[in-house]
């Protein structure tokens, strides 16, 4: 099997995905990146059988050149992968252009597009909140008129809460004419009542079946998080409510993608969930370190099991909470790092530095700890992040 890895150094969090890639008997890893060879981490090196720098992953006729040298020398590409949000569709054409399982730029609709999503989840038997694409003023009052105050409005092809306004009265559909460029299209949904946002995520084989899962709960939501610059924290849940796995399955069953990550995120409301956006990826920053912290596994090594026809690697740990926590550096917090450090001794496994185009987002330290207890979780959640 030739796979191909697109951007195999960065983030540098994921490259153990190639290095356990390369621990496969009869697997042979490229690579194509923008960093130069001597950049990469022996380790990272030593598991790329051969590395093709290209001036921009951007420019994605000089990445397919590239794909087809390496076809030339080493034979047709079996597998394509980033597992990164930037590069989704840049990997779709690849495998279109190379004839190379996976998902094509056709399968990608349903997951760039909020108003598809919606379409699916409805299919799927999972609830939704109203909704419409808005291209013109004119769709903006039909909106108005047949969703009603108060709206939360996004981009139909957006990553994330950027680019997203919460509508309340017309003076905020003001604000929103005045920031559109009028050419991007949004949609329109009514604004749910709930400061909860969940997940369903896993991992899928080749034919579809769900051989992981789990999920995790944000303190803030994401919309918070851009408005008011708080800190970051999120957590992975020991448990998962059956109705939200319930509600998972049936919608990976109805996108029906094949051997790669998922991260589904729901609004709680009450007992029931709300689907808000399927996610073709598993979640960003260090959530995969997370997943395994929580569940005492190595889902670098999974995935990699999977891809070559295996199973995920036998459960022997009860799960249990991890939480990631993050600080930012202009920020004075009351207790010092070293504190941290002490009174979770026991409960710490690794503080991460975030890289700089997440920060402003997301903060600088992320502490990655873990604990059985929901309650002392909440007191992790309050002692890291308390300010003077």
């Amino acid at each position: 099997m030739n796979y191909l890895v697109i951007s195999p150094f960065y983030p540098e969090n994921f490259q153990p995905f190639t290095i356990e890639l390369a621990k496969k008997e009869g697997v042979t890893v490229l690579g194509i990146g923008q960093e130069p060879y001597d950049q990469l981490p022996e380790e990272l090196r030593y598991a790329l059988t051969e590395y093709f720098r290209v001036n921009d992953l951007e420019n994605i006729d000089e990445v397919k050149r590239a794909t087809a040298f390496l076809m030339y020398k080493h034979g047709p590409i079996d597998r394509v992968e980033s597992h990164n949000e930037h590069w989704l569709e840049n990997d779709a054409s690849l495998r279109e252009q190379f004839n190379i399982f996976g998902a094509k730029p056709r399968h990608l609709k349903k997951t760039k597009y909020k108003s598809e999503m919606k379409k699916h989840f409805t299919k799927a038997g999972v609830p939704v909140v109203p909704g419409m694409v808005v291209k013109t003023e004119k769709d903006i009052e039909k909106a108005v008129k047949t969703i009603g105050f108060p709206m939360i409005a996004k981009p139909d092809n957006g990553v994330g809460a950027s680019g997203t306004f919460k509508l309340t009265e017309k003076a905020d559909l003001e604000t929103f004419k005045q920031a559109w460029d009028g050419q991007t299209a949004y949609f329109f949904e009514k604004f749910v009542n709930s400061s909860i946002i969940t997940t369903y995520d896993g991992l899928v084989d080749r034919h579809g079946n769900v051989v992981f899962e789990t999920g995790l709960t944000y303190v803030h939501t994401p919309f918070e998080l851009m408005q008011s610059k708080k800190d970051n924290a999120y957590y992975i849940e020991k448990e998962l409510d059956p109705q939200l796995v319930k509600y998972g399955r049936a919608i990976i069953k109805e996108f029906g993608m094949k051997e790669r990550f998922f991260h589904i995120e729901f609004f709680k409301d009450g007992k029931d969930y709300i689907a808000i956006e399927y996610n073709n990826r598993m979640a960003g920053g260090f959530t995969v370190e997370a997943y395994n912290y929580a569940h005492s596994i190595d889902l670098f090594r999974d995935y990699a099991n999977i891809v070559t026809g295996g199973n995920v690697e036998e459960r022997v740990f009860e799960p249990q909470y991890c939480l990631v926590a993050t600080r930012r550096d202009t920020t004075n917090y009351l207790y010092p790092a070293t504190e941290i450090y002490e009174r979770y001794a026991d409960n710490l496994k690794t503080v991460k530095r975030m890289p700089d185009a997440f920060a402003e987002l997301q903060g600088n330290d992320a502490y990655l700890l873990v604990t059985k207890s929901k309650k002392e979780l909440d007191e992790m959640i309050d002692f890291i992040g308390k300010t003077q």
